[in-house]
């Protein structure tokens, strides 16, 4: 039955009431040994099956890439010549600016941050190690837990920046980058952003690009994971933040990410480094060091699955109609069951992997527990957060690509009625506090 009680301002009657009958329904819920999960943003079977052709690809007797590369063979760091080309127009960036870097965007990402911390960015830069005090990255918040990783692990301070709908909050991006050389960098998610779905603005994008910053060798550190991933017709595009950042005078402030991960085969995609000349430059010394080549098979297997953008478009349209109608699921029962509640805030993503709930402050922690009680595995509260630490305990994110549709709506059936039981404990734990 549909949330018609305001949980915030019940009298305490009707609240005990609502929490007995919440109680009840959890209760029930336990009793069906469910196991479903929503934690990550992994494609379904589903999607992985449209990309089986991949495994035929190339055949035989065709491994010879459109300059004459044998892509059998050692060498070719960078990727063949046709699938920066491509994919660099996908990303926005010359194919001359493209690397291609294996099957983790992740990786690439690692490696470039690792590289700044030990070498530095090129140029004479002090290495982010050797920062007094110690280097900082900006991390706009709720985001992607893995970026938040990479830091942690090699003990870079992370100072977080309210998200808003159209990108960080600029404002207090650029006092921070302004007074304190020690910040260098800052995550971005430029489209659908994780978790909320935002969607950054050109103004967003021109600030970034042209904000002064105390650090010399500040990095925008752009992962654009979801250029392609729409859920609607309102197909929104990713500002060309490298020609931005060449018009304000700072060609080398971006660094581009992207890959293939969620397009084609998850575990065997492509990955892509795209920068100004001078980084591209900085990163092929690195590979130079670290490989002998990338799997150019792959690289060719993936031109002839996926040969133009009009060929990626139809794919993804195809993603779509597996995707789209499991997001139209939980945003339906999050609507009929939480709107009027007075405890729950949620997101309404065009593209991307996740919708972002903020529940009541100081019950996300329960709610996962409640759920995981009911046997539904949630991403844990915080993990959107630095350190894992959400200060008002408060955002979910809500991963629904993977499980079947079914078990989409089942799982999403528990977490509304561990948000409604959550909020009514923390409501009547406050009305009998002295």
């Amino acid at each position: 039955m549909p949330a018609t009680v305001d949980l915030t301002t019940a009298d305490p009657a009707t609240l005990a009431e609502e929490h007995r009958s919440l109680r009840a329904e959890h209760e029930a819920l336990v009793g069906k040994g469910l196991k479903l999960d929503l934690t990550r943003g992994k494609p379904s079977p589903a999607q992985l099956d449209l990309s089986l052709p991949l495994l035929d690809l190339p055949t035989e007797g065709d491994h010879i890439a459109k300059d004459g590369t044998d892509c059998r063979n050692y060498g070719g760091p960078v990727g063949i010549e046709e699938i920066r080309e491509l994919w660099g127009s996908v990303l926005g960036v010359p194919a001359a600016q493209v690397i291609e870097g294996g099957n983790s965007s992740l990786a690439l990402m690692h490696d470039t941050v690792l590289n700044y911390f030990v070498f530095g960015v090129g140029g004479g830069a002090r290495p982010w190690s050797q920062i007094p005090g110690g280097a900082a990255v900006l991390c706009p918040v709720p985001g992607y837990d893995r970026h938040f990783t990479i830091l942690e692990g090699l003990g870079i301070r992370m100072v977080t920046v309210p998200m808003r709908d159209d990108g960080p909050d600029m404002n207090e991006v650029e006092r921070l980058v302004a007074a304190d050389d020690t910040i260098k960098g800052i995550w971005t998610v430029p489209l659908y952003s994780n978790p909320t779905g935002a969607v950054y603005s050109p103004e967003t994008a021109r600030r970034l690009a042209e904000m002064p910053t105390a650090a010399a060798d500040f990095r925008i550190l752009w992962d654009n994971a979801y250029v392609v991933h729409h859920l609607t017709d309102d197909e929104r595009a990713t500002p060309d933040i490298l020609r931005l950042c060449e018009q304000a005078g700072n060609p080398d402030r971006v660094v581009l990410f992207g890959s293939t991960s969620k397009i084609t085969e998850a575990g065997s995609g492509l990955s892509f480094f795209g920068s100004s000349p001078a980084n591209v430059a900085w990163m092929k010394a690195f590979l130079a060091r670290r490989t002998i080549g990338p799997d150019k098979l792959n690289e060719l297997r993936h031109f002839r699955f996926l040969p133009d953008t009009l060929t990626i478009a139809a794919h993804m349209r195809r993603h779509r109609e597996i995707v789209a109608p499991k997001f139209e699921a939980v945003l339906d029962l999050l609507d009929g069951r939480l709107t009027g509640s007075g405890v729950a805030e949620w997101t309404r993503p065009t593209g991307g992997y996740f919708i972002s709930l903020d529940v009541l402050p100081g019950t996300a922690s329960r709610v996962v527990e409640l759920a995981q009680q009911a046997g539904v595995a949630l991403t844990p509260a915080g993990a959107t957060f630095p350190y894992g630490k959400d200060p008002d305990d408060r955002n979910i994110r809500i991963a629904p690509t993977f499980p079947v549709i079914g078990d989409v709506v089942a799982a999403t059936q528990v977490l509304v009625v561990c948000v409604l039981l959550a909020a009514a404990e923390k409501r009547l734990d406050a009305l009998v506090m002295p």
